[in-house]
């Protein structure tokens, strides 16, 4: 059925395509199986990632960048991850809203996730949506997280190209670039301009960047230079050289040494954050089964166990002692 399915949306088949994202959102075997599926099938899409601090304008400049796509003649998905209500889960998904100069356009596909809680921006799930959307036919894939900032940086993992999107009049820009930002950029992206302090931000950006080089002020052979740019979403301007600045970037990962490097450097990334999810899964599905954090607390209080003991039985519970007993779990250290 998934094979079908992803043949489906790979012909354009929306309802298909549906179907397959609302599997890779559930999660659990069907979903490691679907992104398995989809890995096999290789890569079509290019896999853009969209962050920045909330009010940057990261959704309007989705959307005129995805229009512009349109314009020159591709495809183009968007998977916008909203923030989720803390009582209830929900999203207001509000990004169909902002995104409705793509109604209709049926080389155009807009969904959005809520983040449900997940940190780095980005859905416990998007991940797998992600790897749907890169063979489902389209030429560009878009996602645009819920933020940046300290552990909010998980898109760079996932996107072939990141936009760190910066406006002018959000607060302490240093601080902001303290956030690790620099570190995931392929492209700074100043929004908004037009408006008062751009020039500021532009060179603190610039500041900021000369640091982070090698020394000798210039970076390594073949290295990607991360260029400062400015746009103006509301309005379209600065969009088609972002456009072009993109398609140089996509050109230098497929051509170049240092391209392939950050690829397989991201790779690993991917692999580790999934690997951390999991364990953390198993972790709390051993705690759950075992009882075993009550009792692993109870040593630690009464120093019968040290904090780095503790953890080791607790990996050990969920590796070795699946379904064992709290106390057989604990072993005689923490009695």
């Amino acid at each position: 059925m998934i094979a079908a399915l992803l043949d489906a949306a790979a012909g354009g088949d929306r309802r298909a395509l549906a179907r397959l994202l609302t599997i890779a959102e559930a999660g659990g075997d069907a979903a490691d199986a679907l992104v398995a599926d989809a890995y096999r099938r290789g890569i079509t899409a290019h896999l853009v990632g969209i962050t920045g601090p909330p009010g940057a304008g990261k959704s309007t400049l989705t959307a005129a960048l995805a229009v512009e796509l349109r314009r020159n003649g591709a495809t183009v998905a968007i998977l916008a991850i909203d923030p989720s209500s803390p009582e209830t889960g929900g999203a207001l998904l509000g990004d169909r809203i902002r995104m409705s100069a793509l109604h209709g356009d049926a080389g155009a596909f807009v969904r959005s996730m809520a983040a449900r809680g997940a940190l780095g921006g980005l859905a416990a799930a998007a991940a797998a949506s992600l790897a749907i959307l890169v063979v489902a036919g389209f030429d560009f894939v878009l996602v645009e997280t819920v933020g940046a900032g300290q552990g909010e940086i998980d898109i760079a993992a996932e996107a072939d190209t990141t936009f760190v999107v910066l406006a002018p009049g959000l607060g302490d820009d240093i601080q902001a670039l303290k956030a690790g930002i620099l570190e995931v950029a392929d492209v700074l992206v100043v929004n908004k301009a037009d408006r008062d302090g751009a020039d500021r931000l532009i060179a603190d950006l610039t500041f900021a960047a000369s640091l982070a080089l090698p020394p000798g002020g210039n970076p390594s052979d073949g290295a990607w230079p991360v260029p400062i740019l400015q746009t103006t979403a509301t309005t379209g301007a600065g969009v088609s050289v972002l456009l072009d600045t993109l398609s140089r970037h996509r050109r230098w990962l497929g051509t170049t040494r240092a391209g392939a490097e950050q690829r397989h450097r991201r790779a690993g990334r991917r692999i580790l954050a999934l690997a951390t999810q999991r364990v953390t899964r198993r972790l709390t599905e051993a705690m759950e089964r075992t009882g075993i954090l009550a009792g692993l607390s109870e040593a630690v209080a009464n120093r019968a166990l040290s904090p780095p003991e503790a953890v080791e039985r607790l990996l050990e519970a969920a590796g070795d002692y699946a379904g064992a007993s709290p106390h057989t779990a604990l072993g005689a250290g923490a009695k």
